[in-house]
């Protein structure tokens, strides 16, 4: 086979500054794959050499699901990605023991640290592509706000608040929106992208719990 037929490969990735970044998605609905999509997507972003930042609502763990997570093994061994957790154990409105107010105070502190670095990343603005190993208040390319969408649904953080976070970002960075099962009708209109996923069969539902490996 001719090299120039062998089709795309692999390339040592290097830091990069995107040129057409800056868009605001969301991706919502009641059927797996948000958050997937979102890591996936951060992947392809990371691939290209572009700072990426993944900060997560919600999902601070439960007792049915390992405390180590796939995807936070990946990201650490990802140059130019990083992560945080800002959930509260268990979920918020169950009866699993945990503190509904405590899920509310984690959702708003994680909604401020998403403005900090928004906030950061506007001061930042350079020509120079973002440092892989620099902490995402250096500031990032793309910003996922994991289950953020579920938070304000839930009315844990004020969608209004959220909608200023979006108001206030630069031009360059693009903004992912993930989670909630209820239609985020507040947002659509300043979102470029906006995606349902929808469920039509779900293993939970036959009574298979999460799986190491796909869930978490």
């Amino acid at each position: 086979m001719d090299a120039n037929d062998a089709g795309p490969t692999a390339e040592p990735i290097e830091p990069a500054s995107p040129e057409e970044f800056g868009l605001v998605q969301v991706w919502w609905g009641d059927g797996k794959g948000k958050t997937t999509a979102a890591l996936g997507m951060a992947t392809r972003a990371v691939g290209h050499g572009y700072r990426v930042h993944f900060l997560q609502f919600m999902k601070g763990g439960t007792g049915t699901v390992e405390d180590v997570r796939g995807e936070y093994n990946a990201i650490a061994a990802l140059p130019g990605f990083s992560y945080e957790n800002a959930g509260h154990y268990g979920w918020h409105g169950f009866l699993d023991g945990s503190d509904d107010d405590e899920h509310a105070a984690r959702a708003k502190g994680a909604l401020d640290r998403a403005q900090a670095i928004v906030d950061a990343t506007a001061e930042a603005a350079t020509a120079d592509p973002f440092p892989a190993d620099g902490p995402a208040d250096a500031g990032v390319d793309m910003l996922v706000l994991d289950e953020v969408l579920y938070a304000a649904n839930r009315g844990l953080i004020d969608p209004e608040a959220l909608l200023d976070l979006i108001e206030s970002k630069p031009d360059s960075l693009e903004l992912v929106l993930t989670g909630g099962h209820d239609r985020p009708d507040y947002v659509l209109d300043h979102a470029d992208l906006v995606s349902e996923v929808a469920k039509v069969k779900h293993p939970l539902e036959a009574g298979h719990s999460a799986r190491k490996g796909t869930e978490y």
